[in-house]
């Protein structure tokens, strides 16, 4: 583990947006700068959700999955296994537990695996990388069964059932006749795809996630390198019908977590591929967010950089812990000077993350680790409120931090 002295600094009004804005719309100081071990914070933080976890676990339903807490109401929200979030919540618990060595973490995770595994067969989601890949990648890795093998290659058949010659991509929601939707998140589910090629020599696995990833390459990104969150193709010609937005404020803006599933998804393709063309669109992702004038000093992106209202914009730490994640992966394919900004950026990012303003008390925000997430504004659901991927992706990052 390395030492590091972590220094944020953040100037509230260096840039025009005002982006001194914390999460929740409180002014910061005109300049805070505090020096910190963050190592000590991340080790401080993995602790917090130790015990946090183990409270959800008396807040859990009987054979359901978390997915957010109101604390407004004192509601406990979860869901089926079939609820794109369900891998998150046993991924975490096998983070912490290889990090804790906590068996009572771990006695969970295998009773939430034993939950989801009848998912290996779901062809109806395009989800089943986040779903299985998060969860059961986790424990094969860490303990190598031949039924966690078997799973995650059932799971890989059913996420290849959904790819489509004609477009070239796996679609990602079912729509009316006449579509053929594929979402920027999608590019998280091909990491399975890969992992499936190398445990079975078969190549169709690789050759429809680097298929996914050209025709995303192609259409889903404006000349900025922002992503569009959603196209819409004919899927019979493959031919473009629409760009829009879902969960962004329009189409044409850049929703945060939109461009943190970019710059993830294109940094796993170029370490599965070493196609550079992978590592230019990543890079490009990275600046883009990186270099944004609405990107907060302190790092945490508000929940869409053209939100109209900045900076009395919500933060999503959803998309900050997942951005962290990615740039510390990024960092170690990129020459020294980029490598030493995304580097520094995810420090701040993690730093910002680990402070009382996002991680919850314990015994508070039902469970969960992290706090101020954004789901759906447009349909006014999971807003300003825990996110089970935000807490998986930041454990990721805290872990992917201590052991660099």
């Amino acid at each position: 583990m390395k030492k590091r002295l972590y220094i944020l600094a953040i100037v509230a009004g260096i840039l025009a947006t005002g982006c001194g804005q914390s999460s929740n719309g409180k002014e910061q100081e005109e300049v805070v700068v505090a020096e910190d071990d963050l190592n000590q914070k991340i080790t401080g933080a993995l602790d917090r959700a130790e015990a946090q976890y183990k409270y959800m676990m008396t807040r859990l339903p009987e054979g359901e999955f978390p997915k957010t807490y109101h604390a407004d109401t004192d509601k406990f929200e979860a869901s089926g296994s079939e609820w794109w979030c369900s891998g998150f919540y046993p991924g975490t618990l096998l983070y912490l537990d290889e990090y804790k060595k906590d068996v009572e973490l771990k006695n969970e995770a295998i009773r939430m695996l034993d939950l989801l595994k009848k998912e290996q067969y779901n062809t109806a989601t395009h989800d089943l990388g986040f779903m299985m890949y998060c969860s059961f990648g986790n424990a094969y890795r860490l303990d190598p069964k031949p039924e966690y093998k078997e799973i995650l290659i059932q799971s890989a058949k059913s996420l290849s059932s959904r790819f489509s010659e004609k477009v070239g991509a796996i679609k990602s929601w079912d729509s009316k006749e006449g579509d053929f939707l594929v979402i920027i998140d999608n590019m998280m589910n091909l990491e399975l795809l890969f992992w499936a090629t190398k445990a079975t020599g078969d190549s169709t696995y690789y050759d429809i996630a680097v298929k996914h990833a050209d025709t995303t390459l192609k259409h889903h990104f404006r000349e900025d390198h922002s992503s569009f969150h959603v196209i819409n193709y004919d899927p019979e010609t493959g031919a473009v019908n629409r760009k829009r937005t879902a969960q962004g404020y329009a189409d044409e803006s850049a929703w945060a977590r939109g461009q943190a599933w970019g710059l993830y998804g294109f940094t796993v393709m170029y370490r599965e591929t070493k196609d550079k063309k992978y590592l230019d669109q990543a890079v490009a992702i990275a600046e883009f967010i990186l270099n944004h004038p609405n990107l907060p000093a302190d790092k945490v992106p508000y929940w869409d950089f053209d939100a109209p209202k900045i900076p009395n914009e919500l933060r999503d730490s959803s998309a900050g812990a997942i951005m962290a994640s990615a740039l510390l992966e990024l960092e170690g394919y990129v020459e020294a000077e980029k490598a030493k900004k995304y580097h520094e950026n995810a420090e701040q990012m993690i730093g910002t993350l680990t402070t009382s303003e996002y991680i919850a008390e314990e015994g508070t925000n039902g469970g969960f680790l992290l706090e101020h997430g954004v789901g759906h504004i447009p349909e006014n659901t999971e807003i300003d409120v825990p996110l089970t991927y935000g807490d998986y992706y930041l454990v990721e990052a805290m872990l992917r931090y201590l052991n660099e």
